[in-house]
């Protein structure tokens, strides 16, 4: 028994939570449905996390927030002692999530330079090519929905780098595609790469010789490798996750966040970061052209008490959550073997091949809605119709009440 409860059968109906109040595909959500789907988790935050913004709360005035060195120095420990990255302050721009933080980083390379002054301006015609041809992004996919709308709301095109799906072994599993990742490097108008590691929603932690692979094909391009790490501390056992940065720093620009590893999602904090001093200066216009500037004071708290005190609850969360991934597995060989479950090395979110049903995965997903009562998200919006992906972070309890009516809604799909 661990000293945290992550059984606890916490209550988040009618606290305007997006997973358990938002509106569903099917319509209003009802009350008796089980969210299994948005990328947060139902267990409480690290008490340490509680108590410091406690302490902030008691403090009773909550105007604009200035970053204190303590913040910089919880993070540059932090990966110091996790993961062996040496950073700096200077190296770190907050801004309110990696989201914003992805649409800032990928306007800034695309669409702004250095003139002969030492000025930041924006290119002319946002950064078009000669012919018109907009500036080109490559995402893996399937990959997070943002991703996808981040890429177009910045004017640029998105290359796809499918990965490549194999059911050969022992289990599900996807790989990169490098010779393919190689092509869409090599066209001139390719600037950046938006990478994504742990992988969302395919479950790869990506191991050191892939990433130098990346790194290789990237350099050698002159693509800039733009790294979204936001469930980076939450590996499965036997997996490590090793930052890009680690492998190319002259390449890569960083986004992490601790908001996925503590469940803190809702207090809008993240860190670009980057030792190049021309991408900070970029980056930093497009933070305050676009209003960026300003954070929220209970985030700035969060990440220094998660960094600082956090780590104990972390292991245990990690654990937990490969507990309620090995229960999910044991439910689908026994039940559903013919709806292979990608192997999950990290993030807590499982990625399920549903093609057996020959249903679009979004009919499916507002089927089980309305029938089972359980909700979980169609991969069409990560790019793959087909797969269904299952958020395994709740308590033990409530996850094996969701896939029981999971089974019971794949296996009636499957009689219709």
């Amino acid at each position: 028994m661990g000293k945290y409860d992550f059984d606890e059968m916490t209550v988040r109906r009618g606290t305007d939570c997006v997973k358990w109040d938002a509106d569903s595909p099917a319509g209003p959500i009802d009350e008796d449905v089980i969210p299994l789907w948005v990328a947060d988790m139902d267990f409480k935050v690290a008490p340490e996390i509680t108590e410091a913004l406690r302490k902030r709360v008691e403090h009773g005035v909550f105007g604009y927030t200035h970053i204190p060195d303590s913040y910089y120095e919880s993070a540059i420990r932090w990966w110091e002692r996790r993961r062996g990255w040496h950073t700096e302050k200077e190296w770190y721009l907050p801004v309110a999530g990696i989201v914003p933080a992805m649409s800032i980083v990928i306007k800034a390379l695309t669409q702004f330079e250095i003139d002969g002054n030492g000025n930041v301006v924006e290119k002319p015609d946002h950064g078009r090519g000669p012919g018109g041809e907009l500036p080109k992004v490559i995402i893996q996919t399937p990959a997070y929905n943002c991703f996808f709308s981040s890429v177009r709301n910045d004017l640029c095109e998105l290359l796809p780098n499918a990965l490549i799906y194999d059911t050969e072994g022992d289990q599900a599993t996807w790989y990169l595609d490098f010779d393919d990742l190689e092509r869409k490097a090599s066209d001139p108008m390719t600037k950046v790469l938006l990478f994504c590691n742990p992988h969302n929603p395919c479950g790869r932690v990506w191991p050191k010789e892939d990433l130098q692979k990346v790194a290789e094909i990237c350099r050698r391009n002159g693509v800039i490798v733009v790294s979204d790490e936001i469930h980076c501390e939450l590996e499965m056992p036997g997996y490590h996750f090793t930052p890009m940065a680690v492998i190319d720093q002259e390449n890569t620009i960083t986004m992490n966040s601790p908001s996925k590893s503590f469940n803190i999602a809702g207090l809008g904090i993240s860190n670009i970061i980057t030792d190049n001093p021309v991408w900070r200066k970029l980056i930093d216009k497009v933070i305050n052209l676009w209003e960026h500037c300003d954070l929220n004071p209970f985030g700035v708290i969060a990440l220094q008490a998660a960094y600082d005190e956090g780590e104990p609850w972390l292991d245990e969360l990690k654990e937990y959550i490969y507990g309620n991934y090995r229960l999910m597995l044991d439910y689908f060989e026994r039940d559903l073997p013919m709806f292979p479950v990608s192997k999950l090395e990290g993030t807590y979110l499982a990625w399920v091949d549903v093609s057996a049903i020959g249903m679009p995965s979004m009919e499916i997903e507002k089927s089980l809605i309305e029938e089972e009562k359980v909700w979980i998200n169609g991969g069409t919006m990560y790019g793959r119709d087909g797969f269904m992906r299952v958020n395994l972070a709740c308590p033990k309890a409530r996850l094996e009440e969701g896939l029981k009516r999971i089974v019971k809604g794949f296996k009636r799909l499957m009689d219709k």
